[in-house]
C-alpha cells in the first residue's frame, strides 16, 4: 500500500493548479457568546460540483505525463461524484470514459454524466456491485480503472484542498470533512497533519466506515443506510484513510440523519446554499449536540465538499 505523504500533495499542486476552480471561503456569523471562528470552504463551487474534480485531474494527468492513459481511456465505478470528476477529467484529456453507478445513483448524476459525454452503465443496488462490473470492465478493454477513493493519485488531488484553505484562513486550527470512503479525508488529513492541523472526521451514524474501522483497527464493512448514502455510502473505507485517521492529529464524529437535514435546510434559509446531504454531514458535525465542541478562540472551515442534489425538497 501507498503511503500518502505530504510530497504527494505538493506534486498533486503542480499538476492540478490552473485546471480546478480555487476554492472560495466564506466567514460565518458568529452566535451570542461564541467564542470559536468558523468559516465555510465552498468546494461544491468546483468543476462537476465537488472536490472530486481535483483528485480526477490529478489522477489522469499524472498517467498521461507518464505515457500511461490508453486511448481505451478511463473507467470508474461511482455513486455519482467521481464519475462525474473522472468523466470531466477524461473529456479535458480527449480520451473516453466509462461509469458504473448503482441503480441508486441520482437521476440529476446520471444526466450530467451523459452530458459530459460518459458512457454510463447502471449495475447492481450498491457501490460494491458496480465496482465489480467495473474492474472486470478494465480487464476486459485495457481501460485505465481509477477509482472514487481508494488511491493516493485520487487523494492526493483532494488534499491540494487544504492548501487552498490554509492561504485564506491563516492560523486555521482545525478543518472538518465528510468521510465516505475516505479519499477526501485522507489527502486533507495529511496536508493538515504537515501544517500541524486537526482534522474532524464527519460520518452518518448510518454511513460509518471510517469509525467502524477505527473501533476495530482494520477496515472493515458496514451496513450503509443514511440520507446522505448516495456520497457518503462507501461499504468499507480505505486502509489508507485509516491509517491517517489513526493518528492523533484526526478525530471522528458521528452524526444523525435527522441532524444532517437539519444543517442542509440551514444552509438553504440562512444562505441560500443547495448542497448534498454529504456535504451537509460536515456542518452538522459542528451543529448537533454530540458533534465536536471547538474550544475557545479555535479557527475552524468546514468544507462544503458536494452540491450534485436535487434542491426540490428545500422549496
Amino acid at each position: 500500500m501507498h503511503k500518502l505523504a505530504y510530497d504527494d500533495i505538493t506534486s498533486a499542486e503542480a499538476r492540478v493548479t490552473g485546471h480546478v476552480r480555487p476554492v472560495t471561503v466564506a466567514p460565518v456569523e458568529p452566535r451570542a457568546g461564541q467564542t470559536h471562528q468558523v468559516w465555510l470552504a465552498l468546494e461544491y463551487m468546483q468543476h462537476t460540483g465537488s472536490f472530486k474534480a481535483r483528485g480526477a485531474r490529478n489522477f489522469v494527468q499524472a498517467h498521461r505525463d507518464a505515457g500511461t492513459l490508453p486511448d481505451a481511456g478511463v473507467t470508474i465505478a461511482s455513486g455519482g461524484n467521481a464519475g462525474l470528476a473522472c468523466a470531466w477529467a477524461a473529456q479535458q484529456q480527449g480520451v473516453p470514459a466509462t461509469v458504473f453507478l448503482p441503480t441508486s445513483a441520482p437521476q440529476v448524476k446520471v444526466a450530467r454524466l451523459r452530458g459530459l459525454g460518459a458512457d454510463v452503465r447502471l449495475v447492481g443496488a450498491e457501490y460494491a456491485e458496480a465496482l465489480a462490473a467495473c474492474e472486470e470492465f478494465a480487464a476486459d478493454t485495457g481501460a485505465l480503472a481509477s477509482h472514487a477513493y481508494d488511491h493516493p493519485l485520487i487523494a492526493a488531488g483532494a488534499g491540494t484542498l487544504l492548501e487552498e484553505i490554509r492561504a485564506r484562513v491563516p492560523d486555521l486550527d482545525t478543518v472538518v470533512v465528510a468521510v465516505g470512503g475516505g479519499g477526501l479525508f485522507a489527502g486533507v488529513a495529511t496536508a493538515a497533519e504537515w501544517h500541524g492541523i486537526r482534522t474532524v472526521a464527519a460520518e452518518p451514524v448510518g454511513c460509518r466506515a471510517l469509525n467502524a474501522g477505527l473501533e476495530a483497527g482494520r477496515p472493515v464493512d458496514v451496513t450503509v443506510d443514511s440520507v446522505a448514502a448516495d456520497s457518503l455510502g462507501a461499504r468499507r473505507v480505505s486502509r489508507m484513510a485509516l491509517t491517517v485517521a489513526q493518528r492523533e492529529h484526526a478525530c471522528s464524529v458521528l452524526v444523525a440523519d435527522e441532524e444532517i437535514v437539519r444543517a442542509r435546510r440551514a444552509l438553504w434559509d440562512q444562505r441560500r446554499v443547495a448542497v448534498e446531504h454529504g456535504a451537509a454531514t460536515a456542518l452538522a458535525a459542528l451543529t448537533s449536540r454530540d458533534g465536536y465542541r471547538p474550544r475557545d478562540g479555535e479557527r475552524v472551515c468546514v468544507v462544503l465538499c458536494g452540491a450534485n442534489t436535487d434542491p426540490s425538497d428545500l422549496a
